[in-house]
């Protein structure tokens, strides 16, 4: 297989060439507006609440948001769907036995994740739609034509663009490089950054932040992301022994190996599930707190913020809990135990079975706990440098999380395809010798 001058493979190109390619539709998707609303108004509305709610909303969906556009509900739908069907597939027999049954069981497990996005889609996007009609913005009512019509065309568009976007992200993850969830999120994230960039640099030019403010904040930048991929890769490694075994007339086996379990299983799924927990009902009581006779909306909503103490508990409380969760849903102790055991390994000083996983499920839950204090205190560092640095969102731990992490799996999908590559390679010269 020929290489580039880079060193990269042929397919390894075509991959990333997709990558970019699906990514620049995603962005251009950002950019249609949903029909019937006043640019006037919205550009008011959007300025209001920019440093409130609306912020971490609009971040995940890439500035659609703020746009009010076809990709207004990001992926978020999808991946609410994806964690329900995961806990489903622990707690209900049926979706246990799909979850054993390999790929006809994975099919259809896909096939009612995606029932489920469009549910989800289907009724947020008819709630974002009664929630609309009630808003104004410069003394311009936000809908040019509100009613029965307007909350048809809203309910199909916002819908079809999440279902589009998680094709889009199926795709990726088929035919292109890395997770193409992560990659659709991490887009939106990177999109913002030269706006962020840009409001940095005009609040230094009025005086706002300090030159040395910068610098601050860009060394803090650099020691977030070092000490994210440090902990990323952070492993605990548990010795596992292999008894020998007689084969035939060889004797196999007595090897020594080990069980990598690593210090954050639950990946960037915390933040992000806690972000949408707490934010969506606080968005619609912000929306429905200026109808007339629900004004008591708007003290609720206020109290649970950004950067209120109220909302900072929740977030962390949501993210500790998300965390612990979500490991146990993808990691399952007994099942480890369970193979380790039938292909001749033991944890030495450990019996094989239960008391195996027992063992191993301690270790991971005081692993987990660990984890947890690394993703909050890291979500957390945003909130803090708001509230009292006045810093641009983007510059926070949590968009710095997620940039960092799928950095880092797009990087060992890469040189994955390449050393399959290689040895792809190799083989063919050496079936030609």
């Amino acid at each position: 297989m020929s290489q580039s001058p880079l060193g990269l493979s042929e397919d390894l190109i075509k991959r990333i060439l997709y990558l970019l390619g699906a990514l620049v539709i995603f962005r251009l998707g950002t950019h249609i507006v949903i029909p019937f609303i006043s640019q006037t108004a919205l550009a008011s509305l959007v300025e209001d609440n920019r440093d409130g709610i609306l912020g971490m909303f609009n971040m995940f969906s890439g500035g659609a948001l703020e746009r009010l556009s076809i990709f207004t509900l990001g992926i978020m739908p999808y991946i609410s769907s994806s964690i329900i069907m995961t806990l489903m597939t622990s707690v209900v027999p049926h979706f246990e036995q799909l979850k054993k049954e390999g790929e006809r069981g994975r099919r259809k497990i896909t096939q009612y994740t995606r029932m489920g996005t469009v549910f989800l889609a289907v009724f947020q996007s008819y709630g974002i739609s009664i929630a609309l009609q009630s808003q104004s913005g410069a003394g311009v009512a936000l809908v040019t034509n509100p009613g029965l019509t307007f909350s048809f065309v809203t309910v199909v568009t916002l819908t079809t663009g999440t279902l589009f976007l998680m094709w889009l992200g199926e795709q990726i993850s088929e035919k292109g490089v890395g997770n193409g969830i992560s990659m659709i999120i991490f887009a939106g994230i990177v999109a913002g950054l030269p706006v962020s960039l840009g409001n940095t640099l005009s609040m230094v030019s009025t005086g706002e932040l300090s030159v040395f403010g910068v610098v601050i904040i860009l060394i803090m930048a650099i020691i977030v992301m070092g000490f994210i991929v440090f902990m990323e890769r952070g492993q605990r490694r548990i010795t596992v022994n292999y008894a020998k075994r007689q084969q035939g007339r060889k004797m196999v086996g007595g090897q020594s190996s080990y069980l990598p379990l690593k210090i954050n299983m639950a990946g960037v799924i915390p933040p992000i599930f806690a972000s949408s927990i707490i934010l969506f009902p606080a968005t619609l009581g912000g929306w429905f707190s200026q109808t007339e006779g629900l004004g008591w909306l708007a003290n609720i909503t206020s109290t649970i913020s950004p950067g209120q103490p109220l909302y900072i508990m929740f977030y962390a409380s949501a993210i500790v809990f998300f965390t612990f969760f979500y490991t146990a849903l993808t990691f399952n102790a007994k099942d480890t135990a369970d193979n380790l055991r039938k292909s001749g390994g033991f944890i030495p000083g450990i019996r094989p079975g239960q008391h195996s996983a027992d063992y191993i499920d301690s270790v991971t839950s005081r692993l987990t706990a660990v984890g947890a204090i690394y993703i909050t205190s890291v979500c957390l560092l945003p909130e803090f440098l708001i509230l009292y640095w006045n810093v641009p969102f983007y510059f926070g731990g949590t968009s710095l999380l997620i940039i960092v992490v799928v950095v880092m799996d797009f990087i060992a999908q890469a040189q994955s395809h390449m050393m399959s590559n290689q040895y792809e390679g190799l083989m063919r010269k050496a079936n030609l010798k």
